[in-house]
This record gives C-alpha cells, structure tokens and sequence, in this order.
C-alpha cells in the first residue's frame, strides 16, 4: 500500500489497538502530515465488533474536530480508504513519551525533566484539558505519548480515540480496560463509565509525578510503599509533594475539582519555585575548581551511518540514550556569536538557526553560512553526534540554574551530520540532554560548528 486515498504514505508512525498512524505527503503542496487510519487488533475486532469500532473512529474524529484550541491536535480532512475511515493532522516529530525515554515498558526508569518545563508542560496540557471538559469531553488517556510537542514546545493533546462525551455509556465488554496502566485513575479501571475530569487530572498528577523524579508512583499517596517526589529529587520540598498527592489521590472527589482549580495551584506552585530559585542563587556558588582539564582526544568530524542497533554502543550513550561520560568544557567567547571549546577545539555557533529546517534544507543553511563567510570562517559544517554529546549536561540541580545560559536555547534540538537509515538522522535534545533520532522532515534547528 503506498497510498492512502490522495496520500502518499512515508512510513508508519505507530499503532495501536484500534488504528494505526502513517506519516503522509500532501499531494501537490508535498507537506508532511500525520494520518490515522482504522486498523483494530483482530481481538479487538471480535470483542467489539467492526460496525461499534468504525462508529468509535467516526465520533473520536468528530470530537476533535468540533475543539479549537492551541493545546489540542486539529483535524485537516475526514475520508474512506477500502471502507474503512481515517483522518488527517499535522504531523508533530515530538512526544513527551519520546523525549522522557518511556517506552512500553513502562515501569521502566525515565529521563528526569526540570521543574521549570514540568510547570510549563503540565499548563499547556491543563489549558487543553479546561477546553475539552468544558466541551463535555473526559480523554480518558492522558500519558505522555498523547501529548504531543511542537518545534516551539508547545504541547497538543491528540488521541481521542477513549475519549467519552458526557452522557455516553461504555459499550464494550465489561472485562476490556479503558486507558493506560499506570495512568488511568482507579475509578476508571474498575467503572468507564464513572470516570469524569477528575480521571484526566489523575492521569497528569502521574506524568508530573514522572517528570520530576524519572520514575512512577509505588503506590497511592497514603501507602507506605509511595515515595513523595521530594524524597526522589532533592530540589524540591513538601510543596511539590502536596501538589501531586492532591493530583493523584485514589479518591476522585479528594482531588483538585476541575483543571482551572488545578492550574491555579499550579500557579502557585511556580511562584514558589521561582521564590526557591531566588533563595539559592542569592547564596555566594563555591569557589570554582582550578582550571587546567587537559584537552581530549580529537573527535571524529567525518559523519557515518550507524544502525539503531549498534547505536548506543557507537556512540557511547547510556540505556536512556545519554552521555556513558560528560566533558569538562573549557569555554571561552573570542566574539560574540561563536562559543570556543578550548577543551575539545571545536567552534560552536553560539545560537545556530533561527527557525527549524528538515535534515536536508539543514544542509543547505551550512552551505549558506559558508558562502557568506559567517563570523569569518568558510568551513562551518554540522557537528557529528561525538561532537554534540560533548554540549550535553546532566539533568540541571537549582544551582545550575542561577546562571544564564552560555548557548541560545531556542535551538532546543539539532541536528547530527549522522544518520540512522537512508531516511532518518541523528539529533540532540539540548535541554534533556540525550541523542535521539529522527526522520528527516522533522523541523529540528541547526548549530553549526567547525575546526580550525
């Protein structure tokens, strides 16, 4: 199958028990976009039945496309394919699943997130969920996987395909779970039809729970077995604790009563962290230790093909896709706009591109830079993932963040000169610090670098 109506498929980009989501080319325009098709697991298909499936496809499409709001996936067209239905969005290469390093083993440790983006995640998704509640929508299937982030990062709240409008009654066995394990709330594990906006909000005090710590609660937070997020990560305090235990209460009416009650204690939980920021940078740091950190080896500056497999191995990352081992840089600024690590001899751009390219036109933004002699030099060039793992940094302390960053941070991910297949590349995530990789249309940023 290389197309799917008028859409020429790309690749798959995932499936589940009812559809699968192919990456897609629009006709004439040739943009890329996501399209999900109805594809139920046989299982499924037996349990409930094609004619209830195709119903449920129809009305999660019908659901997002009737909300318009900058937190939530829109819908562009609504077609068959061989009788079956599918719709079409656009395609986002971000995921917070992804960028945490969940997998589907899901118990599995995650990459810690900074408090200042757990905050700034976890408004964006309680923006989106006010919308939706107040539509009379419960998604039932908040976790990070189905929120997905864009080049500026914001989040977009897709996968309606659990979703239940007010009113509506479960019409599938009574024995088929509805969620995600470990993020659907108790009541909607034992009752669907009981799960109100209440169960969204459990599933996000979750994700807060596992953003700030890498891991997931033991157990509800009067068990013995449950460890606040203050005992996992000591930048934060009881504050943060009382937070995500009112989130993730077992009892529904116990929690935060509607997601415009629980961004405003978010709120106030980032007042008090920028109160605590303050609080710790107004402390002299200590006193720097001496300098003289021989320079390392040279890195390799010729780009290679490295099959995901072998990847880590390659390039010496961690299960988590993080550096095995992190440079001591030697920093210095000799002009404005370039960074010079005297540590490993490299020239950095100090920003990169103002605005995200694919892997191809992110070439041609380096052949640009050297026509025009940018900051003097001709032979900038994209940096290797040897030479990209030597900017990442571990998951930032308070400390760390009384100083104003060395690099522009726009440039959040960036492209590798390193690919993983003959269609797709390597890219590093500057903010969680991990070497992830990418198809090419991804719109990630450039920072450019060269050796004198």
């Amino acid at each position: 199958m290389r197309h799917i109506g008028r859409y020429r498929i790309q690749g798959l980009l995932g499936r589940g028990g009812m559809a699968k989501v192919f990456k897609v080319r629009l006709p004439v325009i040739d943009k890329t976009a996501a399209l999900k098709l109805l594809a139920p697991d046989p299982l499924l298909a037996r349990l409930m039945g094609t004619a209830a499936l195709r119903q449920w496809f129809v009305d999660e499409a019908r659901a997002m496309a009737a909300l318009h709001h900058p937190n939530i996936v829109a819908i562009h067209d609504f077609d068959h394919h061989e009788e079956e239905p599918f719709y079409v969005m656009a395609f986002f290469a971000n995921n917070l699943g992804d960028m945490m390093g969940e997998t589907y083993r899901v118990e599995q440790p995650s990459r810690r997130i900074a408090p200042d983006k757990v905050l700034h995640y976890s408004a964006q998704t309680l923006a989106g969920l006010a919308c939706l509640h107040d539509a009379g929508l419960v998604h039932r299937d908040i976790k990070p996987f189905n929120l997905l982030v864009t080049a500026q990062d914001t989040v977009k709240i897709c996968d309606f395909g659990l979703s239940r409008l007010r009113g509506e009654t479960f019409a599938g066995p009574s024995h088929l779970k509805v969620g995600s394990p470990f993020y659907a709330a108790p009541e909607q594990e034992t009752d669907p039809d009981s799960a109100g906006p209440a169960a969204d909000l459990y599933a996000l005090g979750v994700m807060v729970y596992r953003m700030l710590t890498g891991r997931l609660p033991a157990g509800p937070p009067h068990d013995a077995a449950y460890g606040p997020p203050s005992r996992r990560n000591s930048d934060l305090n009881p504050t943060w604790d009382r937070f995500v235990a009112r989130a993730i209460d077992p009892r529904p009416d116990r929690r935060f009563p509607d997601a415009a009650a629980m961004h405003q204690a978010l709120e106030h939980l980032a007042e008090h962290w920028r109160t605590e920021k303050e609080r710790t940078c107004a402390i002299p740091p200590p006193a720097p230790e001496p300098a003289g950190t021989p320079p390392i080896p040279p890195l390799r500056a010729v780009p290679i093909k490295a099959p995901p497999r072998n990847a880590r191995t390659t390039f010496g990352l961690d299960p988590l896709w993080r550096p095995l081992h992190y440079t001591a840089n030697a920093f210095a600024t000799p002009q404005a706009d370039i960074v010079t690590d005297h540590a490993t001899g490299l020239v950095w751009q100090r920003a990169g591109s103002p605005y995200p390219h694919t892997w191809q036109s992110a070439q041609a933004f380096i052949d640009g830079l050297n026509r025009q002699e940018w900051a003097g030099y001709r032979n900038w060039r994209l940096p290797t993932i040897d030479e990209l793992t030597t900017l990442l940094r571990p998951a930032p302390q308070i400390r760390d963040l009384c100083q104003p960053p060395l690099f522009d941070t726009t440039q959040r991910w960036i492209w590798s000169a390193d690919r993983s297949t003959f269609t797709a590349a390597y890219y590093a995530d500057m903010a969680l610090g991990f070497i992830g990789r990418q198809d090419f249309s991804a719109p990630y940023y450039v920072r450019a670098v060269r050796t004198p």
